[in-house]
């Protein structure tokens, strides 16, 4: 059920970055660059988007959660490359914006990076996987209310971006941390978004 291309995170910015080459980049683009048989490392790629400061792209929360909910849907149904509609193919990103949240994310991907490792590789597996699995699934369909919210989007991507992580790299230590920040998430919302 899980992605076996492991690659390292930075190495999926290296890939986004190189593909930024015109004004703007398609949806279908970027899939093509992350290759369309890993499902953790496009997921990665879009929910790092969503993360950075390119998430003041307008509706960039709500593409993000349509794409990680149909990827995690394929992943569930064993399928082995990625399908996704032609509406979300052909939605294009601006590259100046990307390419700026992909420098902004560089030096905090640097800092984990290296204590990232395989651990726990038995949450990838049937039953436990569910619980991980239908969690950010359920996360993706509040995303496009939290537009309207301040940083909440890229709150629920930066939890989406851990899921993804623990999946490219078989850390189960990510995947249980991106379930403890989902049941917290809540409160963070209020403090971040509302308070502010």
């Amino acid at each position: 059920m899980t992605d076996k291309s492991y690659r390292p995170i930075n190495e999926v910015l290296d890939q986004l970055e190189n593909s930024l080459q015109g004004e703007s980049i398609a949806v279908k683009e970027v899939i093509e660059t992350l290759g369309p048989q890993s499902f953790a490392s496009l997921m990665l790629g879009f929910s790092l988007i969503s993360t950075s400061p390119a998430s003041a792209i307008p509706g960039i929360t709500t593409l993000v959660a349509a794409i990680v909910f149909i990827l995690l849907a394929q992943m569930a149904m064993g399928r082995k490359s990625v399908w996704l509609p032609r509406f979300i193919t052909r939605r294009h990103m601006s590259s100046s914006k990307l390419r700026r949240g992909i420098h902004w994310l560089r030096k905090p991907v640097r800092f984990v990076e290296p204590f990232l490792k395989e651990r726990l590789s038995f949450l990838f597996n049937p039953p436990w996987f569910w619980l991980p699995l239908i969690s950010i699934l359920a996360l993706t369909l509040f995303m496009p209310f939290m537009e309207v919210i301040p940083t909440s989007g890229s709150i629920a991507s930066a939890i989406i971006a851990l899921f993804a992580a623990g999946l490219l790299i078989r850390d189960g230590v990510l995947v249980f941390a991106s379930l403890i920040f989902l049941l917290s998430m809540p409160i963070a919302v209020w403090q971040f978004g509302f308070a502010s």
